[in-house]
């Protein structure tokens, strides 16, 4: 048993935030059935190449533990097919953009006069309300609005987006955190609730001790590159080699890192003495740990600070954490068999559970794979209904 083994999800999500949200929801055992276009499906399988087999690898990377089917929406025949699946499921999870469930008959107010047990969720990119409601949520847009791209980047340069899509895949967590939130206030009362996630929001709410700095001085916080406002040395530098990360936080690790580095001069300079010490005279003790560092390999500056417990980490590329002993050491990797693809590898959901595991991985389904078994096994339809639906193309 899975923890939401016996629960069901209508997914009426596309490209990352939804999917990602219903992907983690699948992980932990939902039933999740994917409602796509016919002929065209989710967006990311067109986001290509690369593609693994016939299969975009962003549509992979996403979408495991689902099931798909197409369906018109518009259409009345399949309305009547989603109203069905409404009927027999618990969670539906849609990221349109505000207004337009309700213009199919399919809004929050709607399910629940019918389905008053389910938990609907919606990701928007800046909520339902507010002067901005009709406004796209892309990524991309939403890591500038909120507030991230501005720290983020070098002291004198442009801003940048951080590497990940952190906007929408955040807002897929918030996402799921709040259904479970949901399921479980619906225990006692049986009666679901509408979960509402802005992607706005949910990227604002990361600023925490950049926004707790504007707060508390009315100043806002300016890109640093990977320098902390407020710890010295904690960023990034470059070794003969490679480049690492140093964690150097408090006075105790101050101590420790000058020992590794076999410069106890450091520690006796009364500029260094303190933490406070070390930030205002960051322009001072920086380039001296710069010169320090590039001096050895990465490897060998890792193995230091490992001996003398100074927090420190190498800069991997993707490959190499793909790759890596660490994640294979803890079972990570999901390889997941396609009719297409062949063999689909992905990194497994980061949540372990003891009496519960997440040990079950399925690969993305093909457009439609699932819109017979869903349409005669569970929703009452004969073959011959749904050869009809077909012709229609309703399905």
């Amino acid at each position: 048993m899975r923890p939401l083994q016996g629960l069901r999800v209508v997914d009426l999500t596309r490209v990352l935030s939804g999917p990602y949200c219903t992907m983690h929801l699948g992980d932990m055992g939902a039933e999740v059935i994917k409602v796509e276009q016919p002929g065209k499906g989710d967006d990311t399988r067109a986001f290509a190449p690369p593609y693994q087999g016939d299969e975009a690898a962003y549509f992979l990377s996403v979408n495991r533990n689902k099931k798909s089917i197409t369906l018109d929406m518009k259409s009345a025949a399949g309305k009547e097919v989603l109203w069905r699946l409404i009927e027999k499921s618990d969670i539906l999870v849609e990221n349109f953009r505000p207004g337009a469930m309700d213009r199919l008959g399919f809004g929050y107010e709607a399910i629940k006069k019918r389905r008053p047990g389910m938990v609907y969720a919606s990701i928007s990119g800046f909520g339902a309300s507010g002067p901005q409601k009709d406004r796209p949520g892309y990524d991309v847009i939403i890591q500038g609005e909120a507030g991230i791209m501005d720290i983020t980047g070098p002291r004198d340069g442009a801003p940048y987006k951080v590497g990940a899509a952190i906007g929408d895949l955040v807002s897929g967590l918030y996402a799921a955190q709040g259904i479970l939130a949901a399921l479980y206030a619906s225990k006692d009362s049986g009666q679901g609730q509408h979960v509402t996630i802005s992607m706005y929001e949910a990227v604002a709410s990361l600023l925490t001790f950049n926004a707790s700095i504007y707060f508390a001085t009315g100043d806002t916080p300016r890109r640093r590159g990977n320098e902390h406002p407020t710890i010295v040395p904690y960023e990034t530098f470059e070794a003969a080699d490679g480049w690492i990360n140093l964690g150097v936080a408090n006075d105790d690790l101050w101590r420790r890192f000058c020992a590794g580095a076999e410069r106890q001069d450091l520690v006796d300079d009364p500029r260094f003495a303190k933490a406070a010490d070390r930030v205002r005279n960051r322009e001072v003790l920086v380039p001296l740990v710069r010169a320090l560092i590039k001096a050895r390999t990465r490897d060998e500056w890792l193995a230091r600070m490992d001996k003398a417990g100074v927090p420190s980490g190498a800069i991997r590329s993707v490959g190499e954490v793909c790759d890596s002993d660490l994640l294979k050491a803890r079972s990570m990797v999901a390889e997941m068999p396609h009719a297409s693809a062949g063999t689909v590898k992905a990194i497994k959901s980061a949540v372990q559970m003891s009496g519960t595991p997440l040990d079950s991985y399925i690969a993305p389904p093909k457009l439609g794979e699932h819109t017979r078994e869903v349409l005669t096994g569970l929703l009452g339809y004969t073959a011959r209904d749904v050869d009809g639906l077909v012709a229609d193309k309703v399905v």
